[in-house]
């Protein structure tokens, strides 16, 4: 089996604090996706810059204290790369990837916006320069006989089912036609899979992410926001999925939930 990992952790040094590293130390996880680390390395714990164990990959964002992505891989990685060839992007701590043997694997931490200011017009500029990457990206390795998979924090809700309380979010950013289109032309034009969609086409969910406002995560009012996009080849072999939602809010190390999916090799 091939079992990968994704999760934003909402600051690595708190997530930390609060019980990421035992949960690291269980997972039988191959590779984890980390978003919104929010730490250079050398502000990080050892035991979360370089766990034992792993090959640690980061890309923290220039603008101290904001986002940043990390990939942590059982085997070294063959190659790796930092941000997706744009001069906007690529030091904002949002896209890693590394090549694994047949696999191209990353954590992404896609722009969240806000409806009608200048964040969300920079979204839909990340939007339009990472799909042309995925579809190269898709095509190289595909002449290459090599499958891409793409986990993370994608801010994006796709369909109803994808959060508890649409109705009052249809003018919310994550949720907006623009994004939801945007999506849907990357599953069904360029030929990616939402790999935790394919395995539960009719469940609401399941959530990933809840507020910590009120009682969301008491309620399961979230949004499925962290997913798993892989080429066709890869999502076939997918066995399980599964969103590792803690049992209490007390035993929450970040307001999202670990997304791990399983794939036959």
């Amino acid at each position: 089996m091939l079992t990968v990992t994704s999760v934003n952790v909402n600051g690595l040094r708190a997530a930390v604090r609060k019980g990421f590293l035992p949960w690291l130390a269980a997972t039988a996880a191959d590779v984890v996706c980390l978003q919104e680390v929010r730490a250079e390395p050398d502000q990080l714990p050892a035991a979360a810059a370089a766990p034992e164990g792993w090959y640690a990959v980061h890309a923290p964002a220039a603008a101290k204290g904001r986002a940043g992505v990390s990939l942590l891989t059982r085997q070294e990685p063959e190659r790796v790369r930092i941000g997706f060839g744009s001069a906007e992007f690529d030091t904002c701590g949002r896209y890693v990837e590394a090549d694994l043997p047949g696999l191209t694997v990353a954590s992404l931490y896609l722009p969240s916006g806000e409806a009608g200011t200048e964040r969300q017009e920079e979204k839909y500029r990340f939007l339009k320069e990472f799909e042309a990457y995925l579809t190269d990206l898709r095509a190289g390795c595909a002449a290459a006989g090599r499958e891409v998979l793409v986990c993370g924090d994608w801010n994006i809700a796709h369909r109803e089912a994808d959060l508890k309380n649409w109705k009052a979010n249809r003018a919310s950013a994550g949720f907006l036609p623009q994004e939801r289109a945007w999506l849907s032309h990357l599953y069904d034009g360029v030929g990616y899979v939402d790999v935790v969609r394919a395995l539960h086409p009719d469940t609401a969910g399941p959530y990933t992410w809840w507020s910590y406002r009120g009682r969301a995560f008491d309620n399961d009012a979230g949004w499925r926001i962290d997913l798993a996009v892989a080429t066709p080849g890869l999502a076939a072999r997918a066995e399980s999925a599964v969103v590792e939602r803690a049992a209490t809010h007390a035993e929450r190390w970040s307001d999202h939930a670990p997304v791990t999916v399983r794939f036959t090799r």
